[in-house]
């Protein structure tokens, strides 16, 4: 193999693999990187056998072939070299690497036992804009359960799609994340996306209303298409939360408050709160104000935003956090915060609509 491409680019694409490159393994040729140099195209593969990547970039062939190199080591080597025309040669078991004044020689592997992207052929398939859905993902994922949680299944995130909508929906037991946009689909399923590939998925998609994302499902895969990338990750198996039932929830009181307002009060509260694990905010609701305290051994705080309140007041409290996190994903000027008592869950959601809510467990309070 004789290839010279662009350092920049395949810095670029080999920080994109890197992502899918298994770490903690018995299997050495999975802590690799599969080079494919054929036609005018070099084409970078990661894949720990849960994620693959795969990305091309522009270059000039001299002479086709596939190899594997060490993901970090190369990775590293890549990193270092000047802004300038990378040339890879390989031969016999070593790749020479060129650019401007370094050169380095690098051990390689045959590529003939690096698992490749299997073909797939999508029973589902749907289209989004990259930039929306990378929204999407960036105001829920925060909500994902945690891999030693206990509930595998919620460390992802569901993909609903279902009446020309698509619903991603994030569940850690203590909060439901949600967001819908229309799509063009007339299809009615669920699968559960991985949370690492969902971050890996974000942090590739860009961030152009016109760039189109195509996803392709199967029975244990999902294949996300982005320009010059293909992620391949492995479904999640197993029943998601019926979290429609608890969204549909009926409330007998509701709220209109200022978000940037309630953000930055909620914040300054958590100053006090977030130095103790058993400390939450309290808010107390009434006709006109929501009062917003803090109380913990190093100091108290109190807050006031002025709100517009339909039906009773309430005394009740939450875990900061899961509030801040909530009202930072959310763009809109005034949010609407339903609830029923003090024990059992208030939703925020867009004053017009369904296109986002967020379901907050609060916290049972000790006088």
């Amino acid at each position: 193999m004789l290839v010279i491409c662009s350092r920049n680019d395949l810095m670029k694409s080999v920080g994109i693999v890197s992502k899918a490159v298994s770490t903690r393994t018995t299997m050495p040729i999975l802590e690799d990187i599969l080079l494919d140099a054929e036609g005018n195209t070099l084409t970078l593969l990661g894949n720990d056998m849960d994620l693959g990547i795969q990305t091309n970039i522009e270059a000039v062939v001299k002479g086709e072939g596939s190899i594997c190199v060490n993901a970090k080591m190369f990775s590293e080597m890549i990193r270092r070299l000047p802004d300038d025309d990378v040339k890879l040669e390989t031969d016999n078991g070593r790749m020479r690497i060129e650019c401007g004044h370094s050169k380095f020689t690098i051990s390689t592997m045959a590529a003939d036992d690096f698992p490749r992207l299997p073909e797939v052929e999508g029973r589902q398939e749907i289209m989004i804009s990259q930039s929306v859905f990378r929204q999407m993902i960036n105001d829920t994922i925060f909500s994902i359960a945690p891999e030693n949680s206990g509930r595998p299944i919620l460390t992802g995130e569901l993909m609903d799609i279902r009446d020309g909508y698509l619903y991603l929906v994030a569940v850690d037991g203590f909060r439901i994340s949600m967001r819908r946009t229309r799509i063009q689909s007339e299809e009615n399923f669920k699968v559960t996306i991985p949370g690492k590939a969902m971050n890996e998925i974000k942090n590739i998609l860009e961030n152009e209303e016109d760039s189109l994302l195509t996803v392709s499902f199967t029975g244990k895969h999902a294949l996300f298409r982005m320009n010059d990338t293909v992620v391949l990750t492995r479904l999640l198996e197993g029943t998601f939360l019926n979290y429609e039932r608890n969204l549909d929830m009926e409330f007998k009181s509701r709220i209109v408050v200022n978000r940037r307002e309630l953000f930055e009060s909620v914040d300054r509260a958590a100053l006090i709160s977030r130095e103790s694990k058993n400390s939450p905010i309290r808010l107390e609701i009434e006709d006109g104000s929501m009062v917003i305290t803090s109380n913990a051994e190093n100091g108290t705080s109190r807050e006031e935003v002025g709100v517009s309140l339909e039906g009773e007041g309430i005394t009740i409290a939450f875990n900061p956090k899961y509030y801040l996190e909530a009202l930072k994903a959310i763009d809109d000027l005034e949010v609407a915060i339903l609830y029923n008592s003090s024990l059992t869950p208030c939703i925020i959601e867009s004053l017009e609509g369904k296109d986002y809510q967020y379901f907050i467990l609060p916290i049972r309070m000790h006088n």
